[in-house]
């Protein structure tokens, strides 16, 4: 990657201190936004390559390195050229503040950040470093600005190589549409000035704070290095076996696509509740998170993982075990079958590097369903004639015969083999290979839906014309539906001719932008609480809107309405009146238990009725002789399920289920492996929470389902 340094001039009048044009703020925070996102864009990528300075101008102190000849008074150096961290940008902050004074020449500032990148970008030998250098001006334009030597200046900027942008605070930009009304003479000249300045520079930009700040809203993508996946040969039959009628071509393939993902957390704690000294946790896998160098109130947090097992003759019942003590094992059904790590090697794939083409196919044959995964580009070795030359050949042959072709490659020995697609590309300075994977025949997944456009009538025959299907008109309106949405030509160009909205350049993943912004927001104001400095507007909105708390959801009440039968007979009334059952028959489980949730009046009976419905599912798993009388259960526990759910009481059937699991694997019911593995397809697990409503997380109800 390429170095970057990159100097921020920065105007501390005391004019800047000022709010203008209907804003709340002042000049300076209103530029400064542009700047801090910038400086914060530059941390978050953490790349030693890029270096931040700082220079100010219109300061009530002088101090920078060309200070004694008079030319340079009210400029300092607040951060000299190198890596902005933490502690630098807190040390930058404090400094950054309007002045008492409107002396300080903009141009002489630029002089100072041109020594400064001089300085810093140069090699022992003398010789200029690879570097982009840029130099970034801001500015409200109401100091006094020195004319005098303006080509020299932009001419030691081209000599040097030096990008110059300047950001003028209100100034005029017919291009971006903004023009300040009621402008000083002394604000005009400078504009003059400084446009001319920049109008002189090979590389520079005038523009308006308004537009800068209006380009942050588009994220900026970060550029990362070519990431080699393949360098090797690209065969077309067998050449180590077959020289003279096989070839191949010597290839590099490279990463074309692929998921981009926000910045992961890591686990910190407050050093002030470490003061007491870190918690040393011994254990046979033991992960620690990286050091916070620049937060040194934080400090990192160990995670570790111990491995024990149940032991009644060791003490506190359990005996811990190394990580190398343990061996992997696979379920063969519900049976575990074990590998030591002698047989370890069994189960891995013995393969050799290569990348082999296989077959051909038409275009019109694949299915674009097909493609698996995110794409690379295989490209002919870049100082190799020869491979270039067959490469070429290989591709406008596909491209000729409107053909893909599929190959199969290994990118490492002991890797798994893939199956790619081989499409052609040919651009202007590019001619290569773009491949996606394709799906081995375990990985397609086969379902079988009725056709849209016709029914099959009981005696077998076709019919068109049906309530249940698509007319004509609904299908011409469909039709008309979907391409007035097409967003091929939604969008207008330069010209106002219809173009392509939303291409793939232009559209953002909102996950990583988003984490993005938050962190570096967080990172330039992180003393910032918007919670409460909102509390008085939410306050004032739920005042206005008339919101009122919700109560609470009665538990043990159905929110179902019961059926009323046609004889208008109160079918609870008579239920109540009869002689309440203590037990619930085995044979008759399911009505007598839902009659005893009817006619509950009180937690208490609901409690009643569910202790005697586990009572009767254990009595039901217990009589059952092999796998005959597991439907019956199953029945028994979704009834029993589906009225918890009701009632909103989750947790007696959760802990049913727990103890019941237990007493499964102690064998209270004999050997019910069967009956486990069979349970785990029955959607019958733990009440999980939603919404309002209580029960089991998802890592419980995921955890509930394994074996012992």
């Amino acid at each position: 990657m390429s170095k970057e340094a990159t100097i921020y001039v920065l105007d501390l009048g005391s004019t800047i201190g000022d709010c203008h044009n209907g804003r709340t703020i002042s000049d300076l925070d209103y530029g400064m936004e542009y700047v801090w996102d910038k400086i914060a864009t530059v941390m978050s990528a953490n790349r030693a390559t890029l270096s931040v300075g700082v220079v100010g101008f219109r300061t009530d102190e002088t101090d920078n390195p060309l200070d004694g000849d008079g030319e340079y008074e009210n400029i300092c150096v607040l951060k000299e050229l190198g890596l902005m961290d933490i502690p630098a940008l807190e040390s930058l902050r404090s400094k950054i503040h309007s002045s008492n004074t409107e002396v300080g020449d903009a141009v002489s500032a630029i002089i100072v950040a041109i020594d400064l990148m001089d300085k810093y970008t140069v090699l022992k030998t003398g010789k200029p470093a690879k570097f982009a250098r840029k130099i970034v001006l801001v500015t409200d334009g109401q100091g006094g600005i020195d004319d005098d030597n303006i080509d020299s200046i932009y001419g030691k900027l081209n000599e040097s190589g030096i990008e110059l942008v300047v950001l003028g605070i209100d100034f005029d930009d017919a291009g971006f549409g903004f023009k300040e009304e009621d402008k000083t003479s002394l604000k005009q000249s400078n504009e003059a000035i400084l446009a001319k300045l920049v109008e002189g520079c090979n590389s520079g930009m005038f523009a308006t704070m308004a537009e800068a700040l209006a380009s942050l809203a588009n994220p900026s993508v970060k550029v990362v290095r070519p990431f080699k996946q393949y360098d090797g040969r690209l065969g077309l039959g067998d050449f180590e076996k077959y020289p003279e009628s096989a070839l191949y071509i010597d290839v590099q393939r490279y990463s074309r696509v692929k998921q981009a993902k926000p910045p992961s957390a890591s686990s910190f704690v407050s050093a002030a509740a470490n003061a007491t000294g870190e918690a040393n946790a011994h254990s046979s896998h033991t992960v620690e998170d990286t050091e916070m160098m620049d937060a040194p109130g934080l400090s990192a947090v160990k995670s570790s993982v111990a491995y024990r097992v149940n032991d009644a003759a060791a003490a506190g019942g359990t005996v811990d075990l190394q990580r190398e003590d343990l061996a992997k094992g696979y379920y063969y059904g519900s049976t575990a079958v074990p590998f030591g790590q002698d047989e370890e090697g069994v189960t891995r794939f013995n393969s050799r590097q290569g990348f082999s083409i296989i077959g051909f196919v038409p275009n019109d044959k694949y299915e674009r369903y097909l493609t698996m995964g995110e794409s690379s580009i295989t490209i002919a070795q870049p100082v190799n004639d020869k491979a270039r030359m067959a490469m070429s050949s290989l591709v406008h042959a596909l491209h000729e015969l409107d053909s893909y072709a599929v190959a199969r490659i290994v990118t490492k020995d002991g890797k798994a083999p893939q199956l790619v697609l081989l499409a052609p590309s040919i651009e202007p300075d590019l001619e290569c290979l773009i491949d996606v994977p394709l799906p081995f025949a375990e990985d397609i997944r086969v379902y079988r839906f009725p056709p849209l456009d016709k029914i099959k009538g009981s005696s077998g025959a076709v019919i068109t014309k049906h309530r249940y299907l698509p007319s004509n008109e609904l299908a011409d309106a469909m039709s008309n539906y979907v391409d007035s949405m097409d967003l091929s030509s939604f969008g207008e160009d330069e010209s106002g001719n219809p173009a392509e909205f939303m291409t793939i350049d232009e559209t953002f993943s909102p996950q990583v932008h988003r984490v993005n912004q938050a962190i570096r927001q967080r990172a330039i104001h992180p003393d910032a609480n918007l919670v409460s400095e909102a509390e008085s507007q939410l306050e004032a909105l739920l005042k206005v809107s008339g919101v009122t708390k919700v109560p609470e959801k009665v538990k043990g009440r159905k929110g179902r309405e019961p059926a009323k039968p046609a004889s208008g007979l109160d079918i609870k009334a008579l239920l109540t009146s009869r002689k309440k059952k203590n037990e619930i028959a085995l044979e008759n489980a399911i009505p007598e238990f839902k009659q005893m949730i009817e006619i509950a009046n009180k937690d208490e009976d609901i409690e009643k009725a569910t202790a005697q419905m586990g009572k009767t599912i254990r009595q039901s798993l217990h009589s059952t002789t092999g796998d005959a009388g597991h439907a019956v259960t199953f029945s028994q526990m979704k009834v029993f399920r589906d009225e918890m759910i009701d009632l909103d009481m989750p947790e007696i059937y959760n802990d049913f289920c727990h103890d019941f699991k237990k007493r499964i694997f102690a064998e209270e019911f004999g050997d019910q492996r069967n009956f486990w593995a069979a349970f785990k397809f029955q959607k019958l697990g733990l009440i999980r929470a939603t919404g309002d409503s209580e029960g089991a997380n998802e890592e419980e109800a995921t955890d509930f389902f394994k074996f012992g």
